[in-house]
């Protein structure tokens, strides 16, 4: 069994910017694609952002040109960076490692933007 924790979360302002990381209690990053997903009460978990095992990346439209993500170069976290805040981007962001039928998921870091 493989644990993630998230960290980075918080309150911040419209316009600002927030750093999330993903941290796995094993160091499975070599082989496993990472993603970040976020949830609103509500409503179904949506897909955020990935990257791949070989550094491929795709972000979901309404993060491309503000977040960014990443890994250290050791392969142990997985960083989103995420700029130009809006307060539709609150929610609860998740990270996800899987490889093939295996996905493992961290329990989650509030990320609220408001004024």
């Amino acid at each position: 069994q493989v644990q993630l924790v998230e960290s980075g979360g918080g309150l911040v302002q419209p316009g600002g910017s927030l750093r999330l990381s993903c941290a796995a209690s094993r160091s499975i990053f070599h082989f496993y694609a990472v993603g970040w997903y976020r949830q609103v009460p509500g409503k179904e978990r949506e897909f955020v952002a990935h990257i791949t095992s070989d550094g491929s990346t795709k972000y979901a439209d309404s993060a491309k040109g503000r977040f960014s993500i990443s890994e250290d170069n050791a392969k142990t976290t997985v960083n989103l960076q995420m700029n130009s805040l809006k307060s539709e981007d609150t929610a609860v962001y998740f990270c996800c490692a899987v490889k093939g039928q295996i996905t493992y998921w961290g329990q989650g870091t509030q990320v609220t933007v408001s004024s």
